[in-house]
């Protein structure tokens, strides 16, 4: 017996799965926040024609207090910023090329996002998360905190 209608814009299960379709065909983004030596504290997974600044203000609830936060250049929004600081941090976001209003930007904290870009490098050494071989966001992210303690580097977990 046939299911329901597929209807004319979606396919059926894709939100309900986190994968979406951007330039670069069907894909999940991975956000992540890390402490200053690329380890991660917390992930979110979104589809791939989802705004980043989105999930950035969702992922923002754990971080630490007092600190700098790096992001890129996605993640460059007055409301991210603006969380940020009620927050007690320190925002370090280059700012966009369209932007008016250009905020203080430094180039040298912002070496100290390499830690991030290494801990995701890290995780992309297992296949199975590079691919995305689990179709359910709940396996996927499950096994990116399995992978979690081998990509920041050490043995143990605390």
């Amino acid at each position: 017996m046939a299911g329901a209608s597929l209807g004319r814009w979606r396919k059926r299960g894709a939100c309900s799965q986190a994968i979406g379709v951007s330039r670069g065909g069907r894909n999940t983004k991975v956000h992540a926040i890390t402490d200053g030596q690329g380890r991660p504290l917390a992930f979110l997974l979104t589809p791939g024609q989802a705004a980043d600044c989105k999930a950035g203000e969702r992922l923002l609830a754990s971080l630490p207090v007092r600190c700098i936060v790096h992001a890129d250049r996605a993640y460059d929004s007055n409301r991210i910023r603006d969380i940020i600081e009620e927050q007690g941090a320190v925002p370090n976001i280059p700012p966009k090329s369209n932007r008016r209003w250009k905020s203080c930007f430094s180039k040298t904290l912002y070496k100290g996002r390499n830690a991030i870009e290494r801990m995701f490098g890290r995780i992309k050494d297992f296949r199975s998360l590079a691919t995305r071989y689990d179709k359910l966001p709940a396996n996927f992210l499950g096994h990116i905190h399995l992978a979690k303690p081998l990509c920041a580097g050490y043995e143990s977990w605390p």
